[in-house]
């Protein structure tokens, strides 16, 4: 009986580990098919992913500068601080400003008393002109009629002289004639001689009003020279008054209120939070199947839990290499291939909009392209 008893608790006992090694050789199993299909699944999306960790998220960084000279008056923000578009965010003092707008106003008025002085004159010289011309021609007329009267006075001279050398004629009707014709000649001669000098003033009195036309030309360049003087002095004094060029955050101010500034020089600047891409760099083996519109997922290293969902926006054209200061130059014989990085756009079209005032430019993100 008791042999019969330890033969039965034998058996159990070499049944144990049996049990243990099926549990142990199921568990391997279970692990190495679970391996098997974690792999299958990364090489299937491996093949209709592409994936880089060297991105950062990107947006416009702009510099607030004058572009007046002066005393800062007042400043309207605090660092940090969120702004709008056209929001107040600098004044500068415009006393001066102002003086050289009442200077560019009062000589605008003066160039425009100019012009219509010289206008004037310019009609008073045409009317001149025209009433010397109108005296040259009666003067004209004169010598005709003058020349007539001699005509007929020499002929009555030569009909009286042959008269008088056949006795026909006395010695007074002779000398009557005679004069008559010296009279008449010297009419003409003076009347010759009068319209050689109304012609002469007319002559001057034309190339007067011809002078006062182009006074009149430039008397009116230099009002729309004074005017554009004018309009520069309004624009100067207007940029005394610095606004925010987009919505976003203001920061790395500079400057203090009493503070006196140059043209350029930076006072503070503006990041354009609104507008943020990714700039995402993959290497050069990477970038064989990405395209234009391909579907992004995006994820901050910052803030792994926001999703964020964008898509490829344009390449840069260039290696990254191309545009530092210092760029390679493989040339020189001493070559060793390094992979290159494509700076790639990525444009993103969905976070929530509860989370925006974290996409901050600067901060590290994985980005994975939808390829397939």
């Amino acid at each position: 009986m008791e042999t019969s008893m330890q033969s039965e608790k034998s058996a159990e006992e070499n049944k144990v580990p049996e049990v243990k090694n099926k549990k142990k050789l199921f568990i391997i199993a279970t692990i190495l098919s679970a391996l098997l299909i974690v792999s299958i699944i990364y090489f299937v999306n491996s093949a209709n992913y592409e994936n880089t960790d060297n991105a950062q998220l990107d947006a416009d960084i702009i510099p607030i500068k004058p572009s007046v000279t002066g005393y800062i008056k007042i400043i309207h923000f605090k660092d940090n601080d969120q702004v709008k578009k056209g929001q107040l965010l600098i004044t500068i003092d415009d006393t001066d400003l102002k003086t050289r707008v009442a200077q560019a106003e009062a000589a605008l008025e003066n160039s425009k008393s100019n012009l219509l002085s010289v206008q004037r004159n310019s009609n008073a010289s045409n009317q001149n002109a025209s009433a010397s011309v109108q005296t040259s021609a009666s003067v004209e007329q004169n010598i005709n009629s003058a020349k007539a009267r001699l005509t007929k006075s020499q002929e009555d001279f030569n009909r009286t002289e042959n008269m008088y050398n056949a006795k026909a004629a006395t010695k007074a009707q002779y000398d009557a004639a005679k004069a008559d014709l010296e009279i008449y000649k010297a009419q003409y001669d003076g009347a010759v001689s009068q319209y050689k000098s109304a012609s002469a003033q007319s002559q001057g009195v034309y190339s007067q009003a011809e002078a006062q036309k182009s006074q009149i030309a430039l008397a009116e360049a230099m009002v729309k020279q004074r005017e554009a003087e004018l309009i520069l002095a309004k624009i100067q004094m207007a940029h005394a008054f610095i606004e925010a060029p987009c919505d976003g955050i203001v920061t790395k101010r500079s400057v203090e209120e009493g503070q006196f500034i140059t043209i350029a020089q930076p006072l503070c600047s503006i990041i354009n939070n609104t507008n943020v891409w990714v700039t995402a760099n993959f290497k050069e083996t990477q970038i064989t199947e990405l395209q234009k519109g391909q579907e992004v997922k995006i994820v901050l290293d910052a803030f792994p839990d926001i999703k964020i969902k964008g898509k490829i926006g344009s390449f840069i054209g260039a290696t990254g290499a191309k545009f530092s200061l210092l760029p390679p130059d493989n040339s020189t014989g001493n070559f060793v291939k390094i992979v290159q990085r494509i700076p790639v756009r990525i444009e993103i079209t969905e976070f929530p909009k509860e989370n925006a005032s974290v996409l901050f430019p600067g901060l590290s993100a994985y980005v994975e392209v939808k390829i397939k």
